[in-house]
């Protein structure tokens, strides 16, 4: 199939089209209008799919158009390889489903509530497909305008206070971000005026031939934006507000798509742009990722409130991430970038669950819930007990593959090897992060079974429902999606396993030289 080149402009324009016309018209129409435009991102998703070519290393569907030339060159640039293609879909599905269980906004504000969730999916779209730094930075940085009205609005009681934690520390990320990008360029134009430029494609050559203490300066920069939005310790504390406060459909894009920003950000930039210092600081990358694991399940242990479990789950999930990426194997990136996408999908439906037994509950406290709802709401007691068998990891669902492959590439990793220093550092980081599993396991079946099992509080009986046809064709959605990514999870590595194994070839060449010269001396 011929690549059609302006795919990618198209993904981009649907939903900002969408937030435009869902301003404009009726606000009865404002529901349909948004369905109708996740569907079309979903169609030009597929149409990318099918006509992307699997197993190359490169960018796929590229445009370059001048955009702005002082004081810095800047243009509009996109494209996908498979990385960015499987988080661009990854996008349009959890948008579609976000949309579809957004049915108790009703009448507040539904033009102004769907327009901002337009706009959010413009931002988290554009930061997968920008191939320009700045781009990449306005992308990244837009999304805190519709967040933010998105938690104030529609939020819970401290919704205002949510709201506004969220807007200080991720701007604050963002501050870092531009200026080490800024940094970046200047130090590029010190050392050689012909390598300055904002194109990621150039930089992913040019960075890495800066003095290392410059590289360290801007990766610094970047990473600490980064862990930020992933969230990591000690930067997470916004992360359980904001979900708690924030309306379900905006919890599952939060968690499915918002965070997956940060741990992009990690991987095209931090790691491709700066290998010698992952090299130097992959053992403290490791650490930190193991101590997100099982800090983040110990703190779902002590919670009484079901999204704040599910937000320090996502904590705790996210730390997988670090220890694959900072473990500089191929096998644990690329179980890095399966558990990226398996996340995103399962967090959304345990917040979408959440969503569901809080409408008919008020109440998001398993003490006053307290349990037996199994007998009134058996549909949704087994999607619950799905979506929390996919979170713990259970084998033949997509959160079991990428755990097992971070665990296996990080214990094979160069990092682990004797020759490496901190090599006991880095062993004793994985054998403190795969008691994170254990913990997992835990608190979910924990929370399952306060929920679910025991005895019903009288005053439930006859007042609760079960699932809605809507509520069924989400579950499903996000049910299937999940099944067939730990079936046949080669579906999706097949995309991007080029892409990490040429960027962690990178990594690891380097190592080995810097160990040659090393023992040579």
């Amino acid at each position: 199939m011929e690549q059609p080149q302006s795919i990618i402009t198209a993904l981009l324009l649907t939903p900002f089209i969408g937030s435009v016309a869902i301003a404009l018209l009726p606000a009865d129409k404002a529901r349909n209008l948004a369905i109708f435009f996740s569907l079309v991102m979903c169609i030009l998703s597929g149409v990318a799919v099918s006509a992307f070519k699997v197993g190359t290393a490169g960018y796929q569907f590229e445009q370059i158009a001048s955009w702005i030339t002082t004081p810095f060159p800047i243009q509009y640039h996109v494209g996908v390889d498979g990385l960015s293609l499987g988080l661009a879909v990854l996008t349009s599905f959890v948008t579609l489903m976000a949309v579809l269980a957004s049915t108790s906004i009703g009448d507040n504000r539904p033009k102004l509530f769907y327009s901002f969730v337009m706009m959010l999916t413009l931002s988290i779209m554009g930061v997968f497909v920008s191939l320009d730094l700045l781009q990449f930075f306005i992308m990244y940085e837009l999304e805190l305008v519709p967040m933010y009205f998105l938690i104030a609005i529609w939020g819970g009681p401290r919704r205002d206070y949510a709201a506004m934690k969220f807007l200080l520390y991720t701007f604050f990320g963002g501050v870092l971000m531009l200026a080490g990008l800024i940094y970046l360029y200047f130090a590029l134009t010190v050392d050689n005026p012909l390598l300055a430029t904002f194109d990621m494609v150039k930089l992913a050559s040019a960075a890495p031939l800066l003095p290392k203490s410059a590289q360290l300066l801007a990766f610094l920069g970047f990473f600490f934006a980064f862990i930020i939005k992933l969230p990591s310790f000690p930067f997470h504390t916004w992360l359980p507000d904001a979900h708690v406060e924030a309306p379900t459909p905006i919890s599952m894009i939060l968690a499915g798509l918002l965070l997956k920003m940060g741990s992009y950000g990690l991987i095209r930039i931090c790691m491709d742009f700066f290998p010698t210092v992952f090299i130097d600081y992959g053992y403290l990358i490791m650490t930190l990722g193991a101590f997100n694991i099982v800090w983040a399940a110990i703190a779902c242990l002590v919670q009484k409130d079901m999204k704040r479990i599910i937000a320090f789950s996502s904590v705790s999930h996210m730390g997988f991430i670090l220890l694959g990426l900072g473990s500089l194997s191929a096998a644990a990136v690329n179980g890095a970038v399966f558990q990226m996408i398996s996340h995103g999908v399962i967090s959304a439906m345990l917040f979408f669950l959440v969503g569901a037994v809080y409408e008919r509950t008020h109440t998001r406290d398993l003490d006053e819930i307290g349990g037996g709802l199994a007998k009134d709401m058996p549909y949704l007691f087994y999607l619950w007990m799905f979506a929390t068998m996919a979170n713990l990891g259970l084998p033949g669902l997509s959160g079991f593959v990428g755990e097992v492959a971070v665990f296996y590439g990080a214990y094979t990793s160069p990092l682990a090897a004797t020759i490496a220093p901190h090599h006991e550092m880095v062993q004793t980081a994985i054998v403190i992060a795969a008691t994170g599993v254990v913990l997992t396991a835990g608190y979910m079946l924990w929370l399952l079974k306060r929920l679910f099992y025991g005895d019903m509080l009288p005053k439930w009986a006859g007042h609760l429902s079960d699932a809605r046809p809507t509520e069924k064709l989400v579950g499903w959605g996000l049910a299937l999606s999940i099944l067939f990514l730990g079936i046949y999870p080669a579906a999706l590595i097949n995309w991007y396993g080029s892409v990490t194994d040429n960027i962690t070839n990178n990594v690891t060449s380097k190592m080995f030289i810097s160990e040659s010269s090393n023992s040579t001396h």
